[in-house]
């Protein structure tokens, strides 16, 4: 089941010293964390999550991909910067308790969406996941995805 998460900072520093392409928590403009969608894939015994990033212009134009799901005109979803983390670095975002009414009306209409598309996240996830591991680096598409099983072995020593 697809929920909405918030990743540990510490642990995003962390891999981005293994995937500098990683999407930081928070940059200093923003008022929000960025929250997360998970659990997309789970593999090897471990969960992926892939990152929102909020809607702008050039995704107006931009047309849906294996990669990349439009949530209505609210966020996106980047699959192919979708990352493993380990059950201490994450954290069920309590949609409920935002204290913000605009924020919160945001991260409930996305969830909504997102639930009623979530088999076709989940799928994407798995798609993505096996293209980059039997192609690498070979493809445009896989040239702009994580390198997942660099990041499964920094996710199984993280914390050692």
């Amino acid at each position: 089941m697809i929920r909405l998460y918030e990743v540990d900072p510490r642990y995003i520093q962390y891999l981005s010293y293994y995937e500098p392409r990683l999407f930081h928590n928070k940059q200093p403009e923003q008022i929000h964390t960025r929250k997360y969608i998970g659990i997309v894939l789970h593999i090897h015994g471990l969960d992926y999550f892939a990152p929102l990033s909020s809607y702008k212009e050039k995704h107006r134009k931009m047309k849906e991909n294996i990669d990349f799901i439009k949530i209505k005109e609210y966020s996106v979803i980047n699959l192919n910067n979708m990352f493993p983390v380990p059950p201490s670095a994450y954290r069920y975002v309590d949609i409920q308790s935002e204290q913000d009414v605009h924020y919160k009306a945001l991260l409930w209409a996305e969830y909504y969406y997102i639930k009623s598309i979530q088999k076709k996240i989940t799928k994407n996830a798995a798609i993505l996941y096996n293209l980059k591991l039997r192609d690498g680096n070979t493809t445009a598409l896989t040239r702009r995805c994580n390198d997942f099983a660099k990041l499964e072995e920094a996710c199984l020593l993280y914390g050692i």
